[in-house]
């Protein structure tokens, strides 16, 4: 079955969904995105999403065409023009249609598309055996150059790393950031487990302030885990009793060898464990609400 596009205010076939060759997104990667996840008929965290959204926006000093609550909207419309229950919507803003130079005041009008798909990052024996990941050569770009904050459609930082873990023959890689401090990997967040504390690295470090490391957080203090937010190296997740990953379309999935080091028992830990159970559980029963009561659809 053909997907169904909203482009520019139109659900459109997606062989329909066209953007120009002039559009900066194409041209330079002038744009921001977001990634949010729908179980079970809601979609999780979506304010979240669309705030973290607007905050790259404003960043950027890009002007998105839709209020908040138009954006809202404008994605459920797009999940139920394509019947799913479960799905992984892709939001994405470019800058809009200019000429061949770099000026952003040429773009008269942003581009705003909204995709609503399925996506599968890993097999589901990783996620009940671990991923083992490596650490690779590409450093995290710094905050004052593009701030890995804003969730830019300029990814090619991400992406190199990825090359490079591919290059590795691993599912996944650790960046560092320049000072050799564990930052994130290509696409999630980062966390350590020692003893009764959970340490994940901090804002500043160079990381995305993911949605679902937010989660992940008040999963652990709920669990009676200290969680902080400071910097740590490859050392400490050497030596960490348990290692995991969280990410909109990784979800949570534990590490259980990092640069050929075993991590804790070589299996996913019992807290690991108990956070992917309770993030399954509150991503399948809360959210904003796709369709009306009276509405049923079937992924």
């Amino acid at each position: 079955m053909s997907r169904k596009i909203y482009v520019n205010g139109c659900i459109v076939d997606e062989k329909d969904a066209k953007v120009s060759v002039f559009d900066h997104g194409y041209l330079y990667g002038d744009g921001i995105f977001e990634g949010i996840r729908a179980y079970n008929g809601r979609v999780f965290k979506l304010k979240e999403h669309i705030e973290r959204l607007y905050k790259s926006a404003k960043t950027i000093m890009l002007e998105i065409p839709l209020t908040p609550e138009e954006m809202e909207e404008a994605i459920l419309e797009t999940i139920r023009a394509n019947n799913l229950m479960d799905a992984y919507i892709r939001v994405v803003i470019s800058r809009g249609v200019g000429d061949l130079g770099l000026d952003p005041r040429k773009c008269k009008k942003p581009t705003v598309v909204i995709i609503a798909s399925k996506i599968k990052l890993y097999d589901q024996e990783l996620y009940e055996k671990g991923l083992k990941v490596v650490t690779i050569p590409t450093r995290r770009n710094g905050p004052e150059m593009v701030n890995p904050r804003v969730k830019s459609l300029n990814y090619l930082n991400n992406i190199m790393a990825r090359i490079e873990a591919n290059l590795a023959g691993a599912p996944e890689a650790i960046i560092l950031n320049d000072e050799g401090y564990v930052a994130e990997c290509t696409g999630d967040n980062i966390f350590i487990i020692e003893g009764d504390e959970l340490i994940t690295p901090p804002k500043y470090a160079g990381i995305l302030r993911g949605i679902k490391r937010d989660v992940a957080m008040e999963i652990a203090r709920d669990l009676g885990l200290n969680v902080k937010e400071e910097l740590f190296t490859r050392y400490d997740v050497f030596n960490a009793d348990e290692c995991f990953l969280t990410g909109t379309a990784a979800e949570v999935i534990p590490v259980i060898e990092v640069d050929g080091r075993q991590v804790g028992e070589g299996k996913p830990g019992k807290y690991t464990k108990k956070i992917i159970e309770e993030f399954r559980r509150i991503a399948n029963s809360t959210g904003v609400t796709i369709y009306p009561k009276n509405e049923v659809r079937v992924s």
